[in-house]
Order: structure tokens, then sequence, then C-alpha cells
């Protein structure tokens, strides 16, 4: 499984490699690559978390006004998602791609022989015997043996040269920076050298990176530091980025100051683009809101003057409607005679009494 993921990623760095012959240049080849791949996953966790960012003054409304009351706010905060068309994990699971990118990387930069090169088990114990017999003897980690053993072969190519198939020398230089030490080394016999120096100022400059993409990320998403837990994680996260790169091999540490320069620019970009693009689409479902009210508003008044004419027409008809006048006859008729019924008119007056 993980010559499956790593395998592609090794090939790519290869070909950067051959291209450029600088292993610096290989890697910030390589994080632009990748970030070009992640591009179209991103876009959409983007919009997403720009829609989120433009509720965050609804969110905390909401969270002031349910303070006591969790579940109720977590109903009403789902709610405002669901109108709003929001997915609260849209861009959340697309942020640790860069992180699933990382771990096959350092495969990569920890194993050059195994990955970058592509060699065999086999091919790599004859490599070291034979660096053995030239005077390589295995220090420090057991994890950077490879890379140890990749140095050696490259400052002792000519007794290496054409002896193994695949095996090329690895110039792990950049900028007078040797990439394959960790930058705590430089503390072991420090002394002002840019060599040195450089070393210690790559985690330091990644920290600083990853703060501020942290911190234009927050902005163009128009999300604010006030929010609980994250004024911790701004600080926290770029803390350990430092931690990580002083540990690691110095060439994580400038694929962690690539990526974070290339998501800066991609942030700002797309924060900018999605901000204008959702603002107009807010205008324009306002403004079909504001046409809708308005019809509903004309057609209101409509039947309401339609209900006062019709009131003052049965008005007006009722007045000119004549009253009618029962007839003399009608009033005094009993049976066939019409006038009949009289004031001592008594029905029985003629029955006879048995």
């Amino acid at each position: 499984m993980t010559n499956i993921i790593t395998a592609p990623f090794a090939w790519v760095m290869r070909l950067f490699y051959e291209l450029t012959g600088s292993y610096g240049w290989t890697l910030i080849l390589f994080t632009l690559v990748v970030k070009l791949i992640l591009l179209p996953f991103q876009l959409k966790g983007k919009k997403s978390m720009v829609r989120m960012g433009r509720l965050s003054n609804k969110q905390a409304e909401l969270q002031k006004k349910y303070a006591n009351n969790q579940q109720k706010y977590q109903e009403e905060l789902q709610k405002l998602y669901t109108e709003a068309g929001v997915n609260p994990m849209g861009g959340c699971l697309w942020s640790f791609l860069p992180l699933a990118i990382l771990l096959p990387l350092y495969s990569i930069v920890r194993l050059p022989l195994q990955y970058f090169l592509r060699l065999g088990t086999d091919v790599i114990e004859q490599i070291r015997t034979l660096a053995e017999s030239v005077g390589y003897v295995a220090s420090g980690s057991a994890a950077y043996e490879q890379i140890n053993l990749a140095k050696f072969v490259t400052d002792n190519w000519d007794s290496f040269q054409g002896k193994f198939d695949g095996l090329m020398p690895l110039n792990f230089q950049f900028l007078g920076l040797d990439l394959s030490a960790a930058p705590t080394s430089a503390f072991q016999d420090f002394h002002f050298e840019w060599a040195l120096i450089g070393l210690i100022l790559i985690p330091l400059l990644s920290g600083f990176l990853g703060w501020l993409q942290t911190r234009i990320t927050m902005t163009s998403n128009g999300q604010t530091t006030s929010q609980p837990g994250m004024k911790g994680m701004n600080i926290f996260m770029p803390l350990f980025n430092v931690y990580i790169c002083f540990t690691l091999p110095a060439s994580l540490g400038i694929y962690w100051i690539g990526s974070s320069v290339f998501s800066i620019i991609q942030e700002a970009t797309l924060g900018r683009y999605y901000n204008k693009k959702i603002q107009a689409e807010e205008d324009e479902r306002e403004a079909a809101r504001e046409a809708s009210r308005k019809l509903r508003m004309e057609e209101a008044k409509r039947q309401a003057a339609e209900q006062r004419e019709n009131a003052k027409s049965q008005k007006k008809f009722e007045k000119k409607q004549p009253e009618k006048k029962v007839s003399t006859n009608e009033a005094g008729r009993v049976g066939e005679r019409p006038y009949a019924r009289g004031r001592s008119y008594v029905e029985n007056r003629y029955d006879k009494e048995e």
C-alpha cells in the first residue's frame, strides 16, 4: 500500500531532479505540482469555508443567545447552516490532504535509495557492502541510514560509477545548505556560518509562514480569532510546525515552506474571488426576495382596493333598491278572499260548535 502511494511521488521527484539537478528545486516543483493537483478538491472546500466564515457573526449571536442550552444552540446552528447551504465538514476534510502528502514524502526523503532511485533491497545491500569496503561506517540514527549511505556514494562516486544500474549521485545541497541534515544538528557544533544558521532558519521560517497562512486563511474566510479555541490553535500549530521541522531532515522544511507560500497565494486569491462571488449571489437572492416581497405587497394592496370598491358598490346598490311594500290585498288575504282579513278578524269565528 505504501508503494502504491509513494512510487508515483518518487517518480515525479526523480523527473524534476533529472531536469534541474537540484534537490531543493525538485522539492519546490514537487510542492507546486501537489498544490495544482489538490486545487480542484480544495476549491469546493474553500467556498464552503468562506460561506461558513460569513455566518460567523450569526453563529456568535446564537452562541450568546443559547449559552445555557447547548442542544438548542446546535439545533439552531444546524438550521442556520442548512438555510445557507453550508456543509460544516466541507472545508475541513480537504485540509488534511497536505498531511497525507507529507507522510509518503517523508518516506522518499528518508529512504532515497529505495524510493528516489528505485533500487531493490539486494542492490542496496551490495552498495552498502562496497561502501564499507571503501571506508563507509554507519552512524547516526538508523532511520536515516540510507541518507548517509547516499551521501557517501555521492562523495565517493568514482568507486561506484557504472557498477549498479539506476544508481546516481544525489546532491542534497541547496543554497549552501545540506537538506539531508536535521536542523537540530546545527547546535552540536554551532558557529556563525551560513550552512548552520540557514538550517536553523528553515524551521523558524516554516513556523512563521504557517502562522501567516492561518491568519490569511481566516481573514479570507471572514473568520475571527475570537471564536472558542481558535487563539490557542493559532499559536499551537506554528509551534508544532517548528518542532517537527527541527527534528526531521531540512528537505521536509523546504517542502513545508514552499507549501505555505503557495497556500498563502492560493488562499488570498480564492478568498477574494469567492467573497465577491458569494456576495453577488447573496445580493441576487436578496433582490429576488425584495422583488417577491414588493409583488406580495402590491397584490395585497390590489385586493384591499378591490374589497373597498366592492363594499362601496354594495352600499350604493343597497341605497338604490326601493323598499318593497306589501300590497293591501296580500296582507288581508285569507284563502281566495283578498280582503277578508281585518282588525277584528278571527279565523274560526263562524266554525260551528258541536
